[in-house]
């Protein structure tokens, strides 16, 4: 699959997430504020949020693939890390209002929550989960930290929306003795906001502080970089995801009595099949390191004056 379709399905994946999440806000606002339930309203806050989450990383998906200029020469990719985690804050800001309301509220005079409620918790709860399995398949394949956290954020909205069904059920049927049930499901939807808040923001940060790829992407490119002819072995090997593509540095080990030629023939020639057969490298640095006596007998098609094909 080329990057370029990785970054059309991630693209496709989030529009859907926009469509859906904010058909479901207004639903859940309106529900909500007629039937009286607090849970629904503040479900409703964390459906709209994630409006505002996945134009962020549908925008963000969309500018990413910008080609490098003068100011940006290495590209725009980074930018899906940084909406990512500004979004991330608004979130985590956004579980603290619905705290903050539920307490103020609850000891407001009592309404009994309208049976339509429930309905809408049990709907949300059930596409909210099927939101969540697309996404992660789509975050399997292209490897976004977008979607993989709004796919998550769904998954929580799933449960959030569980947490407000049952909430509104007690509070209706459950007599006076529940009444505050409904204040209490707020809160876990609250809950649910912070966590997928804070996991995000991590996510982000992490991807934003160059942190070593995940080991399958590691061990593909050093298996590629050491197929190519004259490659004795790699010394160094660092890759770092940018947007939904990696960046590699890699020091490889050649004849160190080769001429510079030869030498930078086969650092292209690693670099070109790095980039061909691990499809989410965008670009490779290489750099040449002279084998340690160990590794300096001949291998087969790496002797002296031996070349890559071209």
């Amino acid at each position: 699959m080329s990057v370029d379709e990785l970054y059309r399905q991630s693209r496709r994946a989030a529009l859907w997430g926009i469509v859906l999440s904010l058909g479901l806000g207004a639903v859940k606002l309106t529900g909500g504020w007629f039937g009286h339930s607090v849970a629904l309203l503040s479900d409703a806050v964390h459906s709209l949020g994630d409006v505002l989450t996945l134009s962020a990383v549908w925008g963000a998906l969309l500018f990413s693939q910008r080609p490098p200029d003068t100011e940006h020469p290495y590209g725009h990719t980074r930018l899906e890390a940084a909406i990512g985690s500004n979004v991330a804050l608004l979130l985590v800001l956004s579980g603290l209002g619905i705290i903050w309301e539920s307490l103020r509220t609850l000891a407001s005079p009592y309404e009994e929550p309208q049976a339509y409620t429930l309905w809408i918790a049990g709907f949300s709860a059930v596409l909210k989960e099927g939101l969540y399995r697309y996404k992660r398949g789509v975050a399997r394949q292209t490897r976004s930290t977008a979607v993989l956290a709004a796919a998550w954020d769904h998954r929580l909205d799933a449960f959030s929306s569980l947490a407000v069904f049952v909430g509104v059920a007690l509070a209706k049927w459950g007599g006076p003795a529940w009444q505050d049930a409904d204040h209490v499901a707020a809160l876990v939807v609250a809950g649910t906001v912070l966590l997928a808040g804070g996991t995000l923001f991590w996510t982000s940060l992490q991807e934003l502080m160059d942190r070593q790829a995940e080991p399958e992407i590691v061990d593909g490119v050093r298996r590629e970089a050491q197929a190519v002819p004259g490659v004795r072995g790699v010394e160094k090997l660092l890759v770092r995801k940018t947007g939904l593509e990696y960046l590699v540095d890699i020091h490889v080990e050649v004849n160190p009595d080769m001429s510079v030629r030869d030498g930078h023939a086969i650092a292209h020639a690693v670099k070109d099949r790095v980039v061909r057969q691990v499809v989410p490298v965008k670009d490779v640095l290489v750099h040449i390191e002279p084998a340690p006596p160990s590794r300096q007998g001949d291998k087969e098609t790496g002797r002296q004056g031996d070349t890559p094909e071209q």
